[in-house]
């Protein structure tokens, strides 16, 4: 596996500008492969169930949908009932192979098998949209983002409020310095993971409508057993909290302070970015009940160095306490008289001026005090593009339109920043990160685990 950087340098000029508003970090990225303007792409879904079921009922009605594959039929019930006459497929690799009128795919798996199924429909010359978590390891996000370059194919992650009117508002807010310098971050989810650390060890019959072999994927095999496919909960297969959350919670501050500008910087300037973690327990099995992970961030342009904080689980000792004391105000984590819903998880972007707080989805925003900041738009960008919406974007991108937002070259190391997170859980110390040559430079045994190892017959 070649883990060189990608030689494709994109930093941006005029960096120093980034808290002004004029700073720019989309370029255009007409693809060689564009349909016509006007017409409908022909698009396959790969990922039924779940998460696979918002496009099972959307994409219809944006696109000619022309194939769909899933390992379970149980999954595709729904897709089946509703689009009874296309073509089914289990294997996403021989559906690219004989559907030879896919023009783009939507990958809506469960997290280990994203970058398997991307890379190949992009190899394959498709444009892709991949839910989030982009991948479930470092190294993935990098060659998904070297690939979609070679390839010339529009690409998109699915968090779905880069789209929204409030997100690209509070990007401009803070690139505007309304709220002044930001040096901190804190972003938060009271879910937390299992913190299994036991395998099964029994085994049980694959049920009749799964694939259990294609299910598995790229992962080692194992016999099956039910509580393998609880995803979220295992390293083998998913992201925890930080892919399934922190891709929508971390997004506004991640682009608005410009920290992925550090994947696309001058190598004399030796970007590097610390990471330490305290959890429940180092555990390579499972997902920890609680974690906090510190980000340092260094200096981006004329922007200061930045930390960006990551409380996860109730249980994180004085998570709470350190959120609601940034805050100015209580939490509502079910136990004081309003909606779980709406803290459950967020941000808060703390400036020099005052301090944004944004919710889970980074949709909509609050300017902090509320009072310092009466007449400040907060529902639409001022000159910021409106969106016609996450997937559209895409799909006109494929046309030949503007790159979405959320291409691979900004959600690629969006979701490799994040996936530093899982690796810091599993080692003691901080870590250091070459955002250039992807690489932690102090700690061998964390440098292995950027890597995945996959199983023989499949590869990016």
């Amino acid at each position: 596996m070649n883990r060189a950087r990608t030689s494709r340098r994109t930093f941006l000029g005029g960096l120093a500008a980034a808290g002004a508003a004029g700073f720019v970090i989309l370029g255009d990225s007409r693809s060689a492969r564009g349909a016509p303007a006007n017409e409908k792409l022909n698009v396959a879904l790969i990922g039924l169930g779940g998460r696979g079921l918002w496009f099972v009922r959307t994409m219809p009605k944006l696109s000619n949908v022309v194939a769909l594959c899933d390992v379970s039929d149980k999954k595709a019930t729904v897709a089946h009932r509703e689009m009874p006459d296309l073509p089914r497929y289990y294997d996403f690799r021989r559906m690219l192979d004989k559907e030879k009128a896919i023009e783009a795919v939507v990958v809506a798996t469960p997290d280990l098998s994203h970058a398997v199924a991307t890379a190949c429909a992009m190899r394959a010359g498709k444009h892709v949209y991949c839910e989030k978590p982009l991948t479930r390891t470092v190294w993935e996000a990098r060659r998904l983002r070297e690939i979609a370059a070679e390839q010339k194919v529009a690409t998109e992650m699915g968090n779905q409020g880069t789209a929204s009117g409030g997100f690209r508002r509070g990007v401009e807010v803070i690139r505007d310095g309304v709220i002044g310098e930001v040096r901190d971050v804190v972003v938060w989810n009271n879910g937390g993971g299992r913190g299994w650390t036991d395998t099964p060890t029994e085994t049980a019959k694959v049920p009749d409508y799964l694939k259990w072999d294609l299910w598995l994927g790229p992962a080692a095999f194992r016999p099956f057993h039910p509580k393998w496919m609880s995803f979220h909960s295992w390293r083998y297969a998913g992201t925890g909290q930080l892919g399934n959350w922190a891709s929508h919670s971390a997004n506004m501050a991640f682009m608005a302070l410009a920290i992925d500008t550090l994947w696309y910087a001058d190598p004399a300037t030796q970007p590097r970015i610390t990471v330490e973690a305290k959890a429940e327990a180092v555990n390579r099995v499972g997902f920890p009940r609680w974690e906090i992970i510190r980000f340092q961030v260094p200096a981006r342009g004329n922007l200061p160095p930045v930390t960006l904080t990551w409380y996860n689980g109730s249980r994180a000792p004085g998570g709470r306490e350190a959120i609601e004391k940034a805050f100015g105000e209580r939490l509502h984590w079910g136990d004081a008289g309003e909606p779980l819903w709406r803290d459950h998880a967020g941000a808060l972007i703390l400036g020099s001026k005052g301090r944004i707080h944004t919710i889970a989805h980074n949709t909509t925003f609050r300017l902090l005090p509320e009072k310092a900041f009466e007449g400040v738009t907060r529902d639409r960008p001022e000159r910021l593009p409106r969106s016609r919406g996450h997937e559209n974007d895409w799909l006109d991108a494929a046309r030949g339109g503007p790159a979405p937002w959320s291409n691979f070259n900004y959600a690629g190391p969006l979701n490799e920043f994040l996936m530093l997170g899982n690796v810091a859980t599993q080692v003691e110390g901080p870590i250091t990160y070459d955002p250039l040559a992807m690489r932690i430079t102090n700690n061998a045994e964390a440098d292995a685990l950027l890597t995945p190892v996959y199983r023989e017959g499949w590869a990016l």
